[in-house]
């Protein structure tokens, strides 16, 4: 039975760069207040005109292609993960297939909706198409823009510092090598605590007065997000390792969520990961939600820190609460 392997990634993460000094000049913040709290030194902005979810992801799967040696024409199903699609409906995957040119095949396109686990949710669900014989070339992706949604108020500065815009993709194809690709993913929920970490507006059972109010704001509560991060990151961490007859000392990268840096560092002390065994990029981009940890993994693999042959570990936590993890092979 073959199972999904990554052939190719891109990335794209648009022109406009936002420091934290530009965000001190809006709101009530420092760049050392942002940086003692997330590690985030700049992130991007979309530009008006110029970037939308569906091109941003364009740009990003295009490169993906290109690397992966394929031509858009043999993509045969595309998966989007993203809570910011250009439209509330169609779902955006519609769009970004006409990005490719591929509208005229009927390839099936979908989004889903699990915020910072989304590219982690996808991967599962390429990797059980190839498994099942359904698909053979998968274009997964995770794309957002969300500066839009942000109040840049001092009352909301705690979120409005975290989140930006940005996008990646990669090609997962059909794989008969053995103890290659994907080996494993897992995949969990708890809706217990599902308004804190939420976008509230608009909501379909009250969208006039929703749409009167102008409220789009974020809310989050940062403090039982962490303590629960701090939880689920090394247990699905673990879970994959143990599914696959591993162990911590086994794996050769983790690349996280981009949720904060101090998340990401305390889980790597509990699991006791040296530096070198983990990829953070979030000085650089922010949170960009589903689109953290392809972003992450591209600038890996252009670093070098991600080889043929490697054991990497991919792993995310967010709203919902949503998390899960995929292990796999590199033979990239």
């Amino acid at each position: 039975m073959p199972n999904g392997k990554i052939t190719g990634i891109g990335f794209y993460v648009p022109d406009n760069v936002v420091t934290n000094d530009d965000l001190a000049k809006i709101i009530d913040t420092s760049d050392e207040w942002i940086r003692e709290r997330s590690g985030i030194e700049q992130r991007r902005y979309f530009v008006k005109g110029v970037d939308t979810v569906s091109s941003m992801a364009g740009h990003a799967s295009k490169m993906a292609l290109e690397r992966a040696n394929l031509d858009a024409q043999e993509i045969d199903c595309i998966i989007l993960a993203t809570i910011t699609p250009n439209y509330t409906l169609p779902g955006s995957a519609v769009l970004l297939q006409r990005e490719l040119g591929l509208c005229g095949k009927s390839v099936p396109s979908f989004d889903i909706r699990q915020s910072c686990s989304g590219f982690i949710y996808g991967l599962a669900m390429a990797n059980d198409f190839i498994r099942s014989g359904s698909y053979k070339n998968i274009m997964v992706v995770g794309s957002e823009i969300q500066s839009t949604f942000l109040e840049m108020t001092d009352e909301h500065r705690n979120t409005a510092v975290l989140f930006a815009d940005g996008s990646g993709a990669v090609v997962v194809q059909a794989n008969e090598e053995d103890d290659m690709g994907i080996l494993s993913t897992h995949l969990h929920s708890d809706g217990t605590y599902a308004e804190n970490l939420m976008v509230e507006y608009p909501r379909s059972h009250n969208r006039k007065e929703d749409m009167s109010n102008g409220v789009m704001g974020l809310n989050m509560d940062g403090r039982l997000v962490f303590k629960h991060a701090l939880q689920k990151f090394p247990a699905v961490i673990n879970e994959a390792l143990e599914a696959n007859g591993n162990s911590i000392s086994d794996l050769d990268m983790l690349i996280p969520h981009q949720a904060n840096l101090r998340i990401a560092q305390a889980v790597q002390r509990i699991l006791e990961i040296p530096d070198e065994k983990v990829h953070n990029n979030i000085m650089k981009y922010g949170n960009t939600t589903a689109a953290s940890i392809p972003i992450a993994l591209n600038e890996a693999w252009e670093l070098g820190k991600v080889k043929e042959g490697d054991l990497i570990c991919l792993a995310a936590f967010g709203s919902g609460f949503t998390w899960g993890s995929c292990l796999m092979k590199w033979a990239y």
